[in-house]
């Protein structure tokens, strides 16, 4: 987790777009929503409004990055309604990484919110 910590320093400006992707993952994970498309789909579902979405690649971008870092495991099933088709589906895996994750972005998140607040105040009065 330390060398994640270092990579991502911030330039002081607003939270990189892989790590606001890791904390919806982490929570949707949490609630049980395991395999990767699923999870991408929900995402998009969540943002719909907002014209924010997110690409295929990133999303495996950012798991693949948590699986590194520990902070989730993956499995394999059986996909529904087919005898051989493998799902791969994410846990959690070490549970302080997760919390030390969480604590970091929600940091991030505030200060990005503090941010744009001071834009719009001082550009729209």
């Amino acid at each position: 987790m330390e060398s994640q910590n270092q990579q991502r320093k911030s330039t002081g400006f607003l939270i990189k777009q892989r790590a606001f992707l890791k904390i919806y993952l982490i929570t949707y994970i949490e609630q049980n929503q395991s395999y990767g498309m699923q999870l991408l789909d929900d995402i998009k579902s969540r943002f719909d409004g907002d014209g924010y979405k997110p690409q295929h690649s990133e999303i495996y971008r950012a798991l693949h990055e948590l699986l590194e870092d520990g902070v989730l495991t993956r499995g394999k099933i059986v996909k529904e309604g087919s005898k051989y088709q493998e799902v791969a589906v994410y846990h959690i895996g070490d549970k302080e990484k997760v919390n030390a994750y969480k604590k970091l972005i929600k940091h991030d998140l505030e200060r990005c919110i503090s941010i744009l607040q001071k834009a719009v105040k001082d550009n729209f009065p």
